[in-house]
């Protein structure tokens, strides 16, 4: 029943094309899917030069497009055996959409999940009619399972990307775009396996070969440009798994030789720059993708960038995909800290300041007024500290180079850590710890008003009188912010005048178990 490796090199382009059409055009996806919105995106439009569209197949009953490709496949194993079973590997949206699809057509579903999925996961299977089976702590090990239980069994395995009648069902999603808008320049899909792009891109080369379409892959997860490179498709070393729907190592057969002959140009980008898309998706329409289904759009704020840097200036449309909304809600606390630097907003040093008084109101006079995003310092020695910084950025590559001008005529010994991912993942959060020595010491928590000045402000009244030892803050864009900060200081009332004379909200700390355990030392 598994329709693979169905396109011949002896096939030319358009036999290939016919017989994805019909496929697409009487796919019965519509039993189950729905018809997803083309939305418009007017403040990413305006800033892009270009009318920017995103096709919002968060929409779906399973928030993912992968009910069109699991229901088209389904339908077809249902036509032939009423009374068949299908067995499938997956960790997430496949696995949905396998089990809506199934239940829509009275099939008996068995989807085998890694022991190591989040329980939301295996709950919104089970709720869908799926029995779940948990094995393997990983993909490959649940998929070998599922394949040997249809063998076992006697049961089908439905494959999450590479077969011909799921590219199919995938394709009803350019069916469904360029009925929506025939005047697209260029049209934007994620790349995972391989399954989407293959049905859209056959799809918009038989109706309008003129639209130009272009697979988007995480740099850490590029298992299709890695094909193209080679010719044949590979096996990835490893692959990122921020955006764990499109983590795969290996491009299918089927889908790599379609991506071959339809999709045009293959571009990859960064986690920063996918968590800068789920932003622009947020601004602009208030709603949450999850990480593989902004890739999508990331890639085309990619291509916007090298458009405005070609000859071409004409607006042009485009269109992205926004593939699904499965996300762990933990995931958007990570997004939140990267989807500045993914903008480039946002520049993290590493900077080695003077330990004495006044040291870091003078590095802040330093960037000329610039806000501070992020600072991480505990002290380090009586001669010198080590500083994590974030700087924000209103121009860009432009002011990030006149940053590292000043900082460099200043004397200043640093690092740009923007795109050291050890740096931002980890580091930036074990900056600190104990001191070499202990200290007399008042530490306190500070509610910190966000607006321009704030901070020099606090440096001003405080940084030349008193040793900061310990500082801690993180801009979030709230109305106003945590800040942690501690004073080489006998007592508080040696320090209390300054602190009242600066106007902030605050609380003595000092006797906190957590400070005491981690942050002092003896």
């Amino acid at each position: 029943m598994n329709n693979l490796a169905t396109v011949t090199t002896a096939q030319t382009d358009t036999d290939v094309m016919q017989q994805y059409l019909r496929d697409i055009l009487l796919s019965p996806v519509y039993q189950a899917a729905v018809e997803t919105p083309l939305d418009a995106m007017p403040k990413l439009s305006q800033r892009l030069g270009h009318n920017v569209l995103l096709k919002r197949e968060d929409k779906q009953p399973v928030y993912s497009f992968k009910l069109r490709g699991a229901f088209n496949k389904l339908h077809k194993v249902q036509q032939q055996n009423p009374t068949a079973s299908v067995v499938c590997a997956s960790a997430g949206n496949h696995a949905q959409g396998v089990a809506l699809s199934a239940s829509k057509l009275g099939l008996k579903a068995t989807i085998v999940m890694p022991i190591t999925t989040p329980e939301i996961k295996v709950a919104a299977v089970k709720a869908l009619g799926g029995n779940v089976v948990l094995h393997g702590t990983a993909f490959d090990e649940a998929n070998s399972y599922a394949i040997n239980l249809a063998n076992t069994e006697g049961a089908i395995y439905i494959p999450p990307f590479d077969d011909s009648d799921v590219i199919a069902g995938q394709g009803t999603v350019a069916k469904e775009l360029l009925s929506q808008h025939n005047q697209l320049n260029t049209v934007f899909i994620p790349v995972g396996g391989g399954g989407l792009l293959a049905g859209m891109a056959v799809y918009i080369k038989a109706i309008q070969p003129h639209v130009r379409v272009v697979g988007v892959e995480p740099e850490d997860a590029a298992c299709l440009k890695a094909a193209l490179d080679a010719g044949q498709p590979v096996t990835l070393d490893r692959v990122g798994l921020f955006a764990d729907g499109v983590a795969v190592k290996r491009i299918g057969n089927e889908t790599f030789n379609l991506a071959k002959r339809f999709c045009d140009e293959v571009i990859t980008v960064s986690s920063d720059e996918i968590c800068a898309a789920i932003k622009d998706i947020f601004d602009d329409l208030r709603a949450v993708a999850e990480p593989a289904g902004a890739l999508a759009l990331a890639g085309l704020k990619k291509y916007s960038q090298q458009l405005k840097n070609s000859t071409l200036s004409k607006p042009q449309q485009l269109a992205a995909v926004l593939s699904g909304a499965n996300l762990n809600f933990d995931t958007l606390r990570y997004v939140s800290e990267r989807c500045e630097l993914g903008e480039k907003k946002e520049a993290v040093f590493a900077v080695t300041i003077p330990e004495e008084k006044g040291s870091f109101r003078r590095f802040c006079q330093t960037l000329g007024g610039r806000a501070i995003t992020e600072f991480n310092y505990r002290y380090a020695s009586d001669n010198k500290a080590h500083i994590f910084v974030g700087i924000k950025l209103r121009h860009g590559q432009q002011e990030l180079n006149t940053v590292t001008d000043l900082l460099t005529k200043a004397g200043y010994d640093f690092q740009d850590l923007s795109d050291d991912e050890l740096a931002k993942l980890h580091v930036r959060h074990m900056v600190g710890g104990m001191p070499p020595r202990q200290l007399q010491e008042q530490v306190y928590q500070f509610n910190f008003p966000e607006y321009p000045g704030a901070l020099m402000n606090f440096l001003n009244t405080l940084g030349e009188h008193w040793n900061i030892t310990l500082f801690h803050y993180r801009n979030h864009g709230a109305a106003t912010g945590d800040v942690l900060a501690g004073f080489e200081a006998a007592s508080h009332d040696d320090i209390a005048q300054y602190l009242d004379k600066l106007g902030y909200q605050y609380q003595l700390v000092s006797n906190n178990r957590s400070y005491q355990t981690f942050l002092t030392a003896g």
